[in-house]
């Protein structure tokens, strides 16, 4: 559906007037791929934050980052005041979220990078510039669903930035709501076995909700010629899910009862100075605390399991980094990023009272981690820019406990990505780069689904992180005013692929769990688009659409024949429609996979994993929102959203076998698919 619409759109674009060279209200091109679009360019949509600034800028996809150790690669593709967040646990959403839009001064989208910047390996990233004003601002904002099932679940937020003369500033920010799961829902379980009888027919009532008590704070400050930032995060976030099978056949029923106890806790510092003119020094520091306390108890007929993972991690970074600029062409940058974690985890399973023995059920694992880098930045004319860099990255990993081992691992990557700016309006860009992926300290140990399904899943922390060789190549044409369309195209060389693969114990036992699994290739093409649709009598509208195909083989470590990659989903994608209404002081529009109330989830997809004796495929339909905000006064905005109009379907269906799939017979297959209602959510937001 998503491609359809691009499709239809870019169709729609041929027809009408040929492109005209980006202008955008009053923006401006200080450098080669910077456009600027001040803060009268989104005063018709009449944004709240940041936040809702960066999601309108034409020609980009906002991403929050993703969960990885260390620095290097975790940060989004927003910069603020040219810099990445010294932050994980507090996402890069809820950092933009505090940042009232009026003190914003302009936001810059940088294609192909920028002198002074660091693009943390992208080749398009968006920098959020902040006003110097003094002075406060500060919000609050309440809200609440009201769920379908009849539950009302309250949230409350407040937030005030502080900036003084001479270039002080402090931020704080809590809140505290509950939101609701909405994966988990009313529906059907059925299971059939091998010649299509019915083994089981059950009516399921499930419901989860988690809470939100989250505190931040920062505050900048000059420091011996230079400037310091310091931020720090709390956050509590206790979750809770009930789930109930009543069976029609052939009688009785199943009960599970899920409880997570998440305790995330950062501090983190930024230090800057420009030594000279051509010269400038940068050192990070970064601590972060997790823990984590599952339990889960399945109660069904004649069986109950009881399942506690009890998981604490830890992470202590620093990072150095010096940007010489040699030339208004030539800018070198030199580096160095040292890490420690550690995961001390603890995982027991009973079945009927009895403990059943768990592969890596107790380990502690420490990882020490560094890296050294340098890159180069060449611009030999206006219209193209060269980025060429190398990493080498040498870690230890320890583990103790039910698993004793100690493994050295050292990886070379490089870098080069070229931008072409063919024109005003056309813009080419070219990467080729070794990446080398993190080890998740997930796949250490046992997951807690283990005590629902029975099938036993377990940690393994003897792997080898995933390397690729990764070619990508993509073409941004820009027309009419403020539109844009891009495509995109990688291709993975993939070595050490992380899969699913049977791991042997004592006795002869055989386990599931992650394992490195050989070679394989992934292919990744991704089309997005933003539209205005003035010309389509639509006006102060805007289309944003983006879709992202993948392909990917391995070969099955058991049956030895190809296949997709594990949890790699085929397709996603997202529509957003959006008009602003400056006559009545409103806006309103439609989001389609724009996130549950989970948002964890953004998306609908559907994915595969091949475990030792069972196949299990997950699908999630997608979540369309219709949305609708009045702001009687600058200073009061209020927002309501009718969300999940589709009432979505969320499917697991376990496709079980006798023993290893490779040489036994399919046993049954369990579907279960479970709905989610219609539900309201109210907002009312007051700066001041």
């Amino acid at each position: 559906m998503g491609m359809l619409m691009i499709a239809a759109a870019v169709a729609a674009l041929a027809a009408g007037e040929p492109p005209v060279a980006v202008t955008p209200a009053k923006a401006a091109t200080s450098e080669t791929g910077v456009i600027a679009y001040p803060a009268s360019f989104f005063a018709e949509a009449s944004p709240s934050t940041a936040y809702d600034m960066v999601i309108r800028v034409p020609g980009f996809s906002f991403e929050k980052g993703t969960v990885v150790r260390g620095l290097a690669g975790s940060g989004g593709n927003v910069l603020i005041d040219g810099e990445p967040a010294v932050a994980k646990n507090d996402a890069l959403d809820e950092i933009l979220r505090r940042i009232p839009a009026g003190a914003v001064a302009h936001v810059d989208l940088i294609r192909g990078g920028a002198p002074g910047i660091d693009m943390q390996g992208r080749t398009v990233v968006v920098n959020v510039v902040r006003k110097s004003t003094a002075g406060f601002r500060g919000a609050t904002t309440t809200g609440a669903y009201a769920v379908y099932d009849g539950r009302i679940l309250g949230s409350f937020r407040a937030e005030g930035q502080w900036r003084w003369a001479g270039g002080r500033s402090a931020e704080a920010s809590i809140i505290l709501g509950y939101g609701p799961d909405d994966q988990l829902g009313d529906g059907q379980r059925i299971r059939t076995a091998a010649n299509g009888s019915t083994l089981i027919l059950s009516d399921v009532d499930a419901d989860g909700k988690g809470l939100k008590q989250w505190t931040t704070g920062a505050y900048e400050t000059p420091l011996a010629g230079g400037k310091l930032r310091l931020n720090a995060a709390y956050m509590l976030t206790p979750y809770s899910a009930e789930i109930t099978d009543r069976f029609r056949f052939p009688g009785g029923k199943e009960y599970q009862y899920d409880t997570m106890d998440r305790l995330q806790a950062e501090v983190g510092g930024r230090f800057t100075r420009h030594l000279t003119p051509r010269l400038d020094v940068e050192a990070v520091a970064f601590q972060q605390w997790n823990n984590n306390n599952t339990k889960s108890r399945f109660e069904g007929v004649n069986l109950v399991r009881q399942f506690e993972g009890d998981r604490k991690t830890t992470e202590s970074v620093g990072r150095g980094h010096v940007r010489f600029a040699q030339s208004p062409a030539l800018t070198w940058e030199f580096g160095g990023e040292g890490a420690y974690n550690k995961l001390d985890n603890t995982t027991t399973l009973f079945q009927n009272a009895v403990k059943v023995r768990l592969p890596a059920a107790s380990v502690l694992v420490t990882e020490k981690r560094g890296e050294l880098f340098a890159t180069a930045t060449w611009r030999p004319s206006e219209a193209i820019s060269a980025e060429a860099g190398l990493r080498q990255e040498r870690s230890t990993i320890v583990s103790e406990g039910d698993v004793l081992l100690e493994k050295q691992l050292q990886f070379t990557k490089p870098r080069i990505a070229v931008t072409w700016s063919a024109t005003p309006t056309t813009q080419l860009r070219v990467r080729v780069e070794r990446e080398v992926g993190q080890l998740n300290f997930d796949d250490f140990v046992a997951p807690s689904s283990v005590a629902n399904t029975g099938t036993v899943i377990a940690g393994n922390p003897d792997l080898s992180p995933q390397q690729a060789w990764v070619v990508e190549a993509a073409i941004e044409q820009r027309f009419w005013n403020n539109g844009a369309a891009i495509l995109t195209l990688r291709h993975y060389e993939l070595t050490d692929v992380i899969d699913r693969a049977p791991i042997f114990g004592p006795g002869g036992s055989v386990a599931d769990a992650p394992g490195n699994i050989g070679e394989g290739t992934k292919d990744e093409l991704q089309a997005s688009l933003s539209l205005p649709l003035d010309r389509f009598r639509i006006p102060a509208g805007q289309l944003k659409a983006q879709a992202v195909w993948r392909r990917s083989e391995v070969t099955d470590p058991l049956t030895l024949q190809p296949r997709q990659i594990s949890g790699l989903r085929h397709m996603e994608w997202d529509l957003h429609f959006s008009q602003d209404l400056p006559r009545w002081k409103s806006n309103w529009g439609i989001d389609v996979n724009k996130g549950g109330s989970n948002a964890n989830d953004a998306y609908g997809w559907r994915d595969r994993a091949f475990r030792l004796s069972e196949i299990e495929t997950r699908k999630l339909d997608p979540w369309v929102t219709l949305f609708g905000e009045y702001k009687p006064k600058p200073d009061l905005s209020v927002r309501l959203e009718l969300m999940n109009l589709t009432e979505r379907s969320a499917q697991r269906t376990r496709e079980v076998y006798a023993g290893p799939r490779d040489r036994s017979a399919l046993l049954y297959t369990d579907v279960r698919d479970l709905r989610w209602g219609r539900m309201w959510n109210l907002r009312i937001r007051k700066s001041f």
